[in-house]
């Protein structure tokens, strides 16, 4: 599917985000980012271990991120030039603004690097248990309200054939209440 948001293209794509030809991929980060898990773990497996290597170094020298808030790493072996590491919230514990929180961080800080192109997973949907609409709607603000330079193309991969319907459904119901 795609979407045209703030004069940004989207594309909802069904895939792997460590296969994507972006700027900047968006890992969903725990607070340490230990990489153990999920997306996290396949950035990780996928670019090298430059990427938990340097994610150790942010943490001793910066402590551990709150709900909302990025690091950057490079992207080791991986098609991207870095990698956006973004905490979000764990269901039950943290507001849907929270989450809203986290994706406008990743694409403020893509912007602040010069990134034409950013990809993102569905954060907080895994080990953190958002429901997939929850978090295709928080997107779906961060993207309404983001202002920026350099950002043009977003693309989020969706793993398997529930998540990609589940964003694709709630993208297409909030785009169409706005006419």
């Amino acid at each position: 599917m795609e979407a045209s948001i703030n004069e940004i293209r989207v594309l909802l794509l069904k895939g792997d985000i460590t296969d994507a030809e972006c700027d900047a991929i968006v890992n969903a980060a725990n607070a340490f980012l230990k990489h153990g898990g999920g997306v996290a773990l396949a950035i990780v497996r996928k670019g090298g271990s430059i990427i938990q290597k340097e994610s150790d170094e942010f943490v001793k020298k910066h402590g551990p991120l709150k709900k909302g808030e990025v690091a950057v790493t490079t992207a080791g072996r991986l098609r991207a030039r870095h990698v956006i590491h973004a905490v979000g919230p764990i269901y039950g514990e943290g507001s849907i603004e929270d989450l809203v929180a986290a994706y406008l961080a990743s694409l403020r800080k893509a912007d602040e690097l010069g990134d034409a192109c950013i990809a993102f997973p569905a954060i907080s949907t895994g080990a953190y248990g958002f429901p997939m609409e929850d978090s295709a709607l928080a997107f779906l603000e961060a993207l309404k309200s983001f202002r920026g330079n350099s950002v043009r193309e977003v693309r989020v991969y969706l793993y398997g054939d529930e998540a990609y319907r589940a964003f694709v459904d709630a993208f297409t119901r909030a785009l169409e209440t706005k006419h």
